[in-house]
């Protein structure tokens, strides 16, 4: 069975992740101006190792009023914002969803849940990814993303958004598992026409294929 991130090791980890990544940038501006560590620390208040240890991302007790003050003296604005993280409500949901699914997939098929999205700065994922599949005659088929969506209010929000996560996950081809309820149907009807171009595979050619643990060969969404 997969483990699911708690949400505390969540923000540990992007944390961690965003002193490393801001930490980087601040070394390059610094050496890339000419400044030694000795000058900057003086001018901030800090000593050469302190400016060295949050440059290497080394210093998780750094504030971001820190950040931003190092920043100004090598010429960076520092800025914080944020992003929707997961909702542990919605995950519950989305892991029955998932859980529906599995008994779908021929038995030697691995489905990962959580799965990042490579290269991807705001730290997308998918909600699973399905590994082991026959490709047939395309290697890049041997993996499916797939996505949970327990309610959908606005298809064409929803569409756009999946387009998005598929241009930045480099994938041409998505599984989107929906809660079978009577809203959501309601909103997938109302945007039959777009959803046609958008999941050209039937839910029982998918569902077919992955039981015989092949990709589906394209975009489908499901009702489950």
């Amino acid at each position: 069975m997969p483990t699911t991130e708690r949400s505390v090791d969540r923000g540990r980890r992007l944390g961690r992740l965003d002193l490393v990544r801001v930490g980087t940038e601040i070394r390059h501006a610094r050496t890339g101006s000419g400044l030694s560590l000795a000058a900057i620390g003086r001018s901030v208040g800090l000593s050469a190792s302190q400016v060295s240890r949050i440059e290497r991302g080394l210093a998780p007790s750094t504030t971001v009023l820190q950040l931003a003050i190092i920043g100004a003296a090598v010429g960076l604005d520092i800025r914080t914002r944020t992003y929707p993280g997961p909702d542990p409500l919605r995950d519950v949901a989305q892991q029955r969803l998932l859980d529906r699914l599995r008994p779908r997939l021929h038995p030697h098929l691995r489905m990962r849940a959580e799965v990042l999205i490579a290269g991807d700065s705001e730290q997308r994922a998918w909600d699973a990814w399905v590994d082991g599949l026959d490709p047939a005659a395309d290697p890049a088929m041997r993996g499916l993303a797939v996505e949970a969506e327990t309610r959908i209010a606005d298809g064409q929000a929803f569409l756009r958004r999946l387009a998005l996560k598929m241009s930045r996950g480099g994938v041409n081809a998505v599984l989107v598992v929906v809660a079978d309820t009577r809203v959501n149907r309601a909103s997938v009807a109302a945007m039959r026409l777009v959803a046609f171009d958008a999941f050209p595979i039937t839910p029982r050619q998918a569902f077919d294929a992955l039981a015989a643990g092949r990709h589906p060969g394209g975009s489908a969404l499901v009702f489950l």
